[in-house]
């Protein structure tokens, strides 16, 4: 592959707007580069999950999922591609379920907490929600592959089943515990 980038900054979007991969411009905060603003935020947000310590199989789904994310990003910024697939939704399906598996039933709310790796997924979680939020935005003026709604539905789902592996791994879950805040307040 040669130089894909040999100028990092080109004074094109100084105006408030920005090229898309079809060449088009758009302004830098419409519907469309926010949800790929978003992606790319939760991409990042994947990857500070990978840096800790954490099982191989959950740290081989999550490499998976950023080459989705980075699919899904190359998606949005050329209207009307399609990069993302039932059979990717599929398999976050099944690693979900793997992973869920080896988990007691959830009983009682969960706080974000137990270790900095559970918080990580906690976080990336969050950020997966307002991708989806903003992929919906977009899907309201603009048409928008629907199974990548659905891998963003499922992600966050993903996401917080790992991140309650990782806190019963180091340290155990945080539950939310309504009668805390009510003591204080009485």
């Amino acid at each position: 592959m040669g130089n894909r980038l040999s100028k990092i900054y080109t004074r094109t979007g100084d105006e408030g707007t920005t090229g898309l991969a079809d060449g088009s411009r758009v302004d830098k905060d419409s519907p469309r580069v926010e949800a790929m603003g978003a992606v790319d935020e939760l991409n990042s947000q994947v990857g500070g999950v990978l840096i800790h310590d954490i099982p191989e199989a959950v740290g081989e789904c999550l490499v998976d999922v950023q080459h989705g994310l980075f699919d899904l990003g190359g998606e949005l910024a050329i209207p009307g591609a399609v990069t993302i697939t039932a059979l990717q939704v599929s398999a976050l399906e099944k690693m979900l379920d793997q992973f869920n598996a080896a988990l007691p039933p959830l009983k009682e709310f969960i706080l974000p907490g137990g270790s900095g790796a559970a918080v990580a997924a906690h976080t990336a979680r969050g950020v997966c929600r307002r991708a989806e939020r903003r992929l919906l935005t977009l899907s309201r003026s603009e048409s928008v592959n629907e199974e990548s709604c659905k891998y963003l539905n499922r992600l966050s789902d993903l996401l917080f089943v790992v991140a309650r592996l990782l806190a019963r791994e180091n340290g155990g879950e945080v539950y939310w515990d309504p009668a805390r805040n009510k003591a204080r307040t009485t």
